[in-house]
């Protein structure tokens, strides 16, 4: 038995570990989900203006110089903007969010249709996070992808557990 000042078993301790590593997931793909709401919520308050005026004033306010990197990055998508199909964008962006926020939601409540759909969605981009970094290799390009490998082996781990049960 364990006694007030015992510590729990280790297959108790064991749970509680994967407990917590499933709630900082669920945690981490509603941010990602709440990220993109707030990204489609700033997209539609640019429909009317003339964006690639605001990024030159973005540019000229920070002191940067417009041939560089990411400034000619944020110049180039400013011009796509006004061209895009927004109704599709947005439209995708909307089931994104649901997606991510629903993913976190069964991941929270422990749910193995959450851990499916986790483990799937984040297989989908290991590919491409693998050729971005052999295309352009950074430390943010690595992190993003160790970190999408040790979700994704997470919850196959757990998918595994559950097996067992």
């Amino acid at each position: 038995m364990n006694g007030p000042s015992q510590s729990p078993p280790v297959a108790g301790r064991y749970a509680v570990a994967r407990r917590r590593a499933l709630r900082v997931v669920a945690i981490f793909e509603a941010t990602k989900g709440l990220a993109a709401l707030i990204a489609i919520v700033g997209l539609l308050k640019l429909v009317h203006r003339d964006v690639r005026q605001l990024a030159i004033d973005l540019i000229g306010h920070f002191g940067l110089q417009p041939q560089g990197h990411y400034p000619s990055l944020l110049l180039h998508y400013a011009a796509l903007l006004p061209g895009a199909n927004l109704h599709a964008l947005v439209m995708l962006a909307i089931a994104y969010v649901i997606l991510r926020l629903a993913e976190a939601y069964g991941l929270w409540n422990d749910w193995s249709w959450a851990e499916w759909l986790g483990a799937l969605s984040g297989c989908l981009y290991i590919p491409l996070e693998v050729h971005h970094l052999l295309r352009e290799p950074s430390v943010i390009s690595g992190a993003v992808l160790a970190a999408n490998v040790l979700v994704v082996g997470l919850l196959m781990s757990q998918l595994w557990l559950r097996r067992g049960r």
